[in-house]
Formats: structure tokens, C-alpha cells, sequence
């Protein structure tokens, strides 16, 4: 139960002082639905207001903060021209300007006769010294309240600073008092107040060093974002570790017979991460490892010979995919390997039905399909395995940890193994995986060939078709891929379904397929397959081919708009090609005028392959919020912490939480019950769970 000091923080929005139904949808929209949630909206710019000169000192371009007399309201003759009010002091005359104006309430604010605090930007024109719509209008005992370092939120449309400056200063006043969960020492060495104080600090700036990451308050709260995040992996790894293992062992007979079988030696990455993983399994504690590999590295290969071990020894596995696309594409490769070592295999996926899937379900609980390869169908309750080992789950990122621990559960104390082909950053490692162990496939499987990368501007589209025609008289298979707009399916479907006319027109009606994000998986697989036999050579395509689509004869890629993708997503994108013998050629064409980061984006991708190096960039330059999407990422959104700027305290979290672990597992003593309030404070409720007094 979440503990009673925090129910003010976790009241919706609505609950604020002044914020109704309307806007409580905006405030949503922009920060979250409780009142917390505004406390984790920190400022990212600031305003001075203490310039205070007299009118006729007033400087241009400045934001001042005036008292003075308001002489007479000017009313336009009609709607269009601007509302104007006389103010002054002893030296001179201050005109305020309104558009569209209100004149019952500025009478009412600025009443003939009486003084007042106007803030806002100073404006010359000619003698007149002006302030269009001044940002406050108080009396003159409220002054105070003006004339200091004024915070400015990041915004959302329909909400303005001075708006969401009340419903944040609303929130401020629920914040209560938490037992402290750091150290005197820790405090004492970083600088830190309390939580209460880092809070308001945060939000009441006294200068520009107040809004750095690295101010103590800022710090502070970044710290203990990343310390809950660490806290509940930590609790998630044990809770799962503490449930013992299984020893499996096997004899090595049905690797040996792969093995034999494989048209290629593994390469040393391959050999060191399927010892490691052997060496989990083989324990009694239960296996959770994430073996990383960059596109085309050879994971599916050892995460077959895993499997064949938990095989060896009577039992069962899993391989898991986030689409039906990758999910075939596993099979495909570790059918005709599984068949010379006599293991059966078989696909479930949504497509699978009525007595096919009966069959498969009957096969599974019997024990007769020794590997089972699909998608989330494989979640379903009436799936039943007969001794399931063994979990593969690929592209982990595309599932929560809640859909991890829900295929662990259809056996009895699972192995799990993770796998992605998305290269991760070391920073981002921590604050997603920091709940496993890393195995790393560094080395390109022997014979791949470097892909020629090059970078062309819109307006040579025409060449560049000439240059796909002279490939395709050539026998090569090419990908064209579409742009991404603006998250927007219906036009990414437009655009990719106009260039496919196109193309069709210029390299003849049979010689191009489209696929796309909205056909049904029969369709798409049909495509595919045409693809993959040669059938057709072109094949023009949204992202949905970013992941598992295995043609070694594919050997051009043309990007269009390639500035509108992420360095990850092209990465991925390019290792679809190059995956056989022949030298490959990806064409990223982009629309002029390039921003900074997207020049710099496609100069990373020109210059190196190594997707652990693209990883790094693309965190430099995109912030760890939007890498991989992480909304749609299952990696953690984080609110305060700055992967970058509080990079040396993701290690610290993480070794302060194995600490706490250690000497405290239940978090019963005083730092432990303080930590439990920190965790629930971060809505880390799914870890409380994991401890026996939870």
C-alpha cells in the first residue's frame, strides 16, 4: 500500500486550487495526471525580473518590473486596433498595449488613479516607452512576489507560463515533509538538502546556476530518480533469482550434430557468449542475461545451441519475437539446423488456428515440439508446456519486464535469455538491464562485407534510379524505403504507396512489391517471401523491415528522408543489407535544408558500422529520453535525471542499491522504510512486491 504521507502528491490534478476539467486535460497532456508529476515538471529556462528602473531609464529589449500610476484607459475605435493604457511615474510615460482586449477586467485590474507593479518586455517606439500584454499586473504590497528570478516551463499549446506557473505553485503546497533516505554523509559531501527543500529550491530559482543539472537541488532529485529506478530492478533481479534454479546440463550430443551441420564456424564473440550463457544454466540459480549483438551478429545461431541444451536434458524452449516477420525469420534459420539433430520444431503465432493450433498446443504439453518459436500468442493461458527450460525473448525492448516474468511462469524456474539487436549505450545498459547479466556479440560473422554508405540529396533521386536499374540488370534485389512522417501511418502509407506506383513504372509491373505497416501478416509474409525467392527485385517498404528480414542477395538500400529517422533506426535499417558475400551499397537521401543534428546523424552513419559507437552518438545527440523511442521502448522515461549530466551517478544508484540489498534485503530498518516511501514515490510499486514483508 502506497504510504499515507504521499496521498496528497497522488491526487489527480483536478484536486489543484483553480484547476478545472478543461485544464486539467491540458496539464495532463503536458506532465502526467497527479499532482507529482508537476513537481517532476521542472523549469528549463528562467526570466529575471529585479531590473527595476524608473520609465524613462527603462532599457529596450529588457524585461523590467515598473511601479506606476495608471493615468487613463485609451479605448480603440474599432476591434482591430490595440487597447491602450496611460501609466507614469516622476520621469516619464509608460503605454500598455492590449490586442483583442477585455476592457471590463483591465478596468478592473488597472484602475484610473491607483498604482501599480507591471512587469514584461520594455519596447521604444520613437519618445513612447511601451509594454505589450505585461506578463504581471499586481498591487503594490504584492510586489514581492514580482520582482525576482522567475522560473519558465517547458509548455504545451493551450497553457501559458503564468498558468501553469499557479498550478505548479498549487502543487508546492502538498509537497510534505519525507524521512530522509540518504546518509549524512552523502548529503554533506554533494551539497544536498532535503527532498522538501530540493523541491521548492527547484522550482524557485535565485539564479541561472539554480536551473544547471548540477545545481545541488537538481542533482539531489536526479539522484534519487535514478536510486528508485535501481532499487526496483535490484528487487525485480532477486525476487526472480530467489526463486531456485534448475540445473541444466546437458551431454552436448544435439549441439555437436548443429554444429556439424552449420556451413560456418562460430565466431569468438559467439564461442565466450554461449559459454557464458551454458555456464548460468548449468547452475542452480535461475538465468537472467541479456546477450547484445549488433544486427547480424549470429544470436539466433546461440540462442539455438542454448535451447539444445535445455533439449538434451528432457527439457523445452522458447524463442520469442515482437513480430510475426522476426518470428518466421527464427524459424527459417533454426528449422534445418534443429531437423540434423532430429529436434522438433514449430511456429505459434496469431495466424495459427483451429486444428493446427490444437495440434501445436497437444504438441507443447506433451513434450513432442522439444523448441516452440512465435509471438505474444505464446502468453496465452491455454498455452501449456510439458518441461519448458528455457526463455528467449528478442527484442526485449518491444515487451515489459511484467511480459518477461509472465513466459518465465510457464515453467518451473525458466531460464532467461534476452536478447536485442538494438545497441544499447553502457549508461542506458544500467537503467533498463541493470536487472541482468551482459554477454556482447562484438565480431561480424566471417565473409560479411562492409557496406558502402553514402549520402545524396533529394534533388538526385532521378540518378539514383538509374543507378538501382544498372544494379537490377546486374541481378541484384534492392529495399526502398519510405519516409517516416511525422508519426503519421495514413501518410507514411501514402508516401510509400506513391513511390511504389512510381516505381513500378519505371522497372516494370512485376518487378516491385510493397509492404507496409497496415497489411494483414499473410499478406506482408506473401510479399516478403516473393522478396526472398526473387520474385520480385525491388521492394518498397515502410519501417516494418527494420527487424529479422534476412536476403543475402538484397545488396542496395535507398533511404528517402533519411534525416526524419534515428541513428539507431538507420543503423538497423543498413544491416539489412550485406548480409551475403556481395558488396552492398546504402544510399541515405535527405531533403535540403539539413538541421545540425541530422548532418551530423548521417556523418556517423557514413563513417562507421560499429553499432555500440552509433549507440553512444545517438545518446549524445538525442538525450536518453528519445533514443529508441523510449516510450515505445519499455526503457525508463526518466523526468529529472540527465543520462549525460548525471552519468557518474547512474553507477553510484546502482552500487548503492546493491549495498542496501545486502544489509538490509527487506528494507525494514529506518533507511530501508525511507527507501519504500522513495520507490513509491517514483510509482516503482511493482518491485515492493518482491520483499516477503511487501
Amino acid at each position: 500500500m502506497r504510504p499515507e504521507v504521499l496521498y496528497p502528491l497522488f491526487k489527480t490534478l483536478g484536486a489543484l486550487k483553480g484547476v478545472g476539467p478543461k485544464l486539467e486535460i491540458t496539464l495532463t497532456r503536458l506532465a502526467g495526471p497527479h499532482v507529482v508529476d508537476l513537481l517532476w515538471h521542472l523549469p528549463s529556462g528562467h526570466v529575471d525580473r529585479t531590473y527595476e528602473p524608473k520609465v524613462a531609464e527603462a532599457e529596450p529589449g529588457r524585461v523590467a518590473t515598473l511601479t506606476v500610476r495608471v493615468v487613463q484607459h485609451v479605448a480603440p475605435p474599432n476591434r482591430h486596433r490595440p487597447y491602450r493604457i496611460l501609466c507614469h511615474d516622476d520621469t516619464g510615460t509608460l503605454v500598455l498595449t492590449f490586442f483583442h482586449a477585455h476592457t471590463d477586467y483591465l478596468l478592473k485590474t488597472l484602475p484610473e488613479g491607483e498604482l501599480r507593479v507591471v512587469s514584461g518586455l520594455v519596447e521604444r517606439y520613437g519618445d513612447e516607452v511601451q509594454m505589450t500584454h505585461p506578463d504581471h499586473v499586481v498591487k503594490i504590497e504584492e510586489k514581492a512576489e514580482v520582482l525576482r528570478f522567475a522560473p519558465l516551463y517547458p509548455l504545451t499549446y493551450g497553457l501559458t507560463q503564468k498558468v501553469l506557473g499557479k498550478a505548479v505553485h498549487g502543487a508546492l503546497e502538498c509537497v510534505p515533509y519525507l524521512t530522509e533516505w540518504h546518509g549524512e554523509s552523502t548529503l554533506k559531501k554533494y551539497r544536498w538538502p532535503t527532498w522538501k527543500e530540493a523541491v521548492l529550491a527547484a522550482h524557485n530559482p535565485e539564479n541561472p546556476d539554480a536551473i544547471s543539472p548540477h545545481a545541488p537541488a537538481r542533482e539531489r532529485l536526479a539522484y534519487d530518480e535514478l536510486l528508485a529506478n535501481q532499487l526496483a530492478l535490484a528487487l525485480v533481479r532477486r525476487g526472480m533469482r530467489r526463486a531456485k534454479g534448475l540445473a541444466t546440463k546437458g551431454d552436448g550430443r544435439l549441439r555437436a550434430k548443429v554444429m556439424d551441420a552449420l556451413p560456418f564456424t562460430l565466431t569468438g564473440s559467439q564461442e565466450m557468449a554461449l559459454k557464458e550463457i551454458l555456464h548460468d544454466m548449468e547452475t542452480d540459480v535461475r538465468m537472467l542475461r541479456l546477450l547484445q549483438g549488433d544486427v547480424g551478429s549470429g544470436k539466433t545461431v546461440v540462442a539455438l545451441l542454448a535451447a539444445l541444451a535445455a533439449v538434451e536434458t528432457g527439457g523445452q524452449a522458447v524463442i520469442m519475437a515482437p513480430t510475426e516477420i522476426l518470428a518466421r525469420q527464427h524459424l527459417k534459420t533454426i528449422e534445418p539446423l534443429a531437423q540434423a539433430a532430429g529436434v522438433n520444431t514449430a511456429i505459434l503465432t496469431g495466424r495459427e488456428k483451429g486444428r493446427a493450433r490444437a495440434a501445436i498446443l497437444e504438441g507443447l504439453v506433451s513434450g513432442g515440439i522439444h523448441i516452440a518459436v512465435g509471438t505474444h500468442a505464446l502468453f496465452q493461458d491455454d498455452v501449456i508446456f510439458h518441461a519448458l527450460k528455457l526463455a528467449v525473448i528478442d527484442e526485449q525492448h518491444k515487451f515489459g519486464v511484467h511480459q518477461r516474468l509472465e513466459l518465465a511462469g510457464k515453467g518451473d524456474a525458466v531460464d532467461v535469455l534476452v536478447m536485442t539487436a538494438t545497441p544499447i549505450p553502457r549508461t542506458l545498459m544500467l537503467t533498463a538491464y541493470g536487472d541482468m547479466d551482459v554477454s556482447r556479440l562484438l565480431d561480424k560473422p566471417a565473409g560479411r562485407q562492409p557496406v558502402d554508405t553514402r549520402v545524396l540529396p533529394a534533388s538526385k533521386l532521378g540518378s539514383i534510379a538509374e543507378g538501382v536499374q544498372r544494379k537490377l540488370d546486374e541481378g541484384a534485389r534492392v529495399y526502398w524505403v519510405c519516409p517516416l512522417v511525422e508519426e503519421n501511418e495514413t501518410l507514411d502509407l501514402a508516401a510509400a504507396t506513391d513511390r511504389f506506383e512510381q516505381l513500378k513504372g519505371m522497372f516494370g509491373q512485376d518487378t516491385v512489391g510493397l509492404v507496409h505497416g497496415r497489411m494483414k501478416g499473410k499478406d506482408k509474409d506473401q510479399v516478403m517471401a516473393d522478396f526472398q525467392a526473387g520474385r520480385i527485385s525491388v521492394l518498397v517498404a515502410t519501417t516494418v523491415i527494420e527487424v529479422g528480414v534476412d536476403v543475402p542477395e538484397a545488396t542496395v538500400m535507398v533511404v528517402e528522408h533519411a534525416e526524419r529517422f534515428g541513428l539507431a533506426q538507420l543503423h538497423q535499417l543498413r544491416g539489412r543489407i550485406g548480409r551475403g558475400s556481395e558488396k552492398s551499397t546504402c544510399l541515405l537521401v535527405y531533403s535540403a535544408p539539413l538541421g545540425e543534428i541530422a548532418q551530423k546523424r548521417l556523418k556517423i552513419l557514413r563513417e562507421t558500422e560499429d553499432g555500440f559507437v552509433i549507440a553512444e552518438e545517438d545518446l549524445k545527440l538525442r538525450g536518453a529520453g528519445e533514443l529508441l523511442g523510449t516510450r515505445q521502448s519499455g526503457l525508463p522515461e526518466f523526468r529529472m535525471a540527465d543520462l549525460e549530466a548525471h552519468a557518474d551517478f547512474l553507477s553510484m544508484a546502482s552500487d548503492d542499491a546493491k549495498m542496501v540489498l545486502q544489509s538490509d534485503a527487506e528494507l525494514n530498518t529506518e533507511r530501508g522504510q525511507a527507501l519504500r516511501t522513495l520507490l513509491y514515490l517514483f510509482e516503482r510499486d511493482a518491485a515492493i512486491k518482491f520483499l516477503r514483508s511487501g
